[in-house]
């Protein structure tokens, strides 16, 4: 236990995930420089645990720090986030037809529950919940894979552009179009059918990256005069 968990103050897991929903969310902007002293206040969490966790974010890719200017949000451009995606097509596939040769009876059980949840969540309209089950989704077939170096190397990936994956998820329509993708990945995995997953994995990040393009000439479209 972290001296700051132990004295009442949140620990820095729980502060890393507080700073790093807050990106997430649009609440912290690209480029807003992020200081110690206003943070510590706002998550009530000491300098240290701040400290660290602005650290562990760094890592992530969601932090930058300047010199003699501290720390604040990395921007990452939509050629960024589409360069990110077209590396995680291919490592996504990967561990999508691993996950189809070593997935048990009790994972198969989990996916297919996963797919029921979410088209429930598209059914009604939840879309911060069914944005919250494909982030669940993607992580549970790369624990199923068993393919630790690809999961490693995915979640960095995943950290670096979870903003841009956000905002895509948030768009009107997005969820009906990304659903039946999900769910032609857990078809194939439970199927034990390798080569069908892998090519789930790649038609779906292969729409999210002409998603992204497609949001962004949007964005570009409206704020023309």
């Amino acid at each position: 236990m972290t001296e700051s968990a132990a004295d009442g103050q949140p620990g820095e897991r729980s502060v890393v995930a507080a700073i790093r929903d807050a990106i997430v969310r649009g609440e912290f902007v690209p480029n807003q420089r992020l200081v110690e002293a206003d943070l510590s206040a706002q998550f009530a969490a000491s300098r240290a645990t701040v400290r660290a966790a602005l650290i562990e974010l760094t890592n992530e890719g969601l932090v930058e720090r300047v010199q003699n200017r501290g720390a604040r949000v990395r921007a990452v451009s939509l050629e960024e986030a589409v360069e990110i995606s077209e590396v995680r097509m291919m490592l996504e596939s990967l561990c999508a037809a691993k996950a189809a040769e070593r997935v048990s009876d009790a994972e198969t059980n989990e996916l297919e529950e996963l797919g029921e949840l979410m088209q429930q969540a598209v059914a009604a309209g939840d879309v911060v919940g069914y944005s919250g089950l494909n982030q669940r989704l993607h992580r549970r077939v790369r624990e199923i894979s068993g393919q630790r170096t690809a999961a490693q190397v995915l979640e960095r990936l995943r950290g670096q552009s979870v903003r841009h994956q956000f905002r895509l998820a948030m768009r009107p329509g997005r969820p009906q179009v990304s659903l039946p993708e999900h769910l032609a990945i857990i078809d194939a995995i439970c199927a034990h059918r390798p080569e069908r997953a892998a090519e789930a994995a790649r038609v779906h990040l292969a729409s999210v990256i002409e998603a992204l393009k497609a949001a962004d000439a949007a964005e570009v479209s409206h704020l023309r005069p």
